[in-house]
């Protein structure tokens, strides 16, 4: 597997208005041309200031057996999110982890209601959406916002390899 790790630190824009009571993920999977293609697993998660996962939003992984094995088998491949969220996770867990996906793209909405974002307090963390492909490479896109805070924010991140734009969208 080829390892290629780039980290763009996406914009934040800030308006004026009340607490965020949704978030929005827009996660683009760029079409590869390459001999064998295998769709991406990607992890969406939150960090708080410190870099520790606080929420997992998305967990895209190969659900069934193949001849290969199970998918979970190369859920280590997503280095930084199995570092600190996903050894000490059970999968499948329902609201996040779901197959992988096609290329195209693809929109994940939360509400503060939501198992992960209902105990999030208010304050700036950063949305981290991590790619791994098998026979591919692997790429690491940062989203810094505010949640719960007085003004929505927005923001998003140009992947170069494995990914392609991301968009975050907290609003009141």
């Amino acid at each position: 597997m080829r390892v290629s790790v780039s980290i763009a630190l996406g914009t934040l824009l800030v308006a004026p208005a009340a607490q965020a009571a949704d978030l929005t993920v827009n996660v683009e999977i760029p079409r590869i041309n390459a001999a064998e293609y295998h769709r991406p697993y990607v992890a969406i998660w939150i960090e708080d200031a410190g870099q520790k996962s606080v929420a997992d939003l998305a967990v895209w992984y190969q659900q069934t057996e193949g001849k290969e094995g199970h998918g979970t088998k190369w859920l280590p491949d997503l280095r930084q999110w199995w570092r600190k969220s996903g050894r000490n996770l059970k999968v499948p867990v329902d609201g996040i982890t779901a197959p992988t996906r096609p290329v195209g793209k693809h929109a994940l909405k939360l509400d503060q209601k939501h198992p992960s974002l209902a105990k999030l307090p208010a304050g700036k963390y950063t949305l981290v959406v991590e790619a791994a492909r098998e026979v591919g490479g692997r790429e690491l896109l940062k989203i810094p916002f505010e949640w719960k805070g007085k003004s929505p924010s927005t923001g998003k991140a140009q992947g170069k390899d494995e990914l392609g734009l991301v968009t975050l969208s907290a609003k009141p």
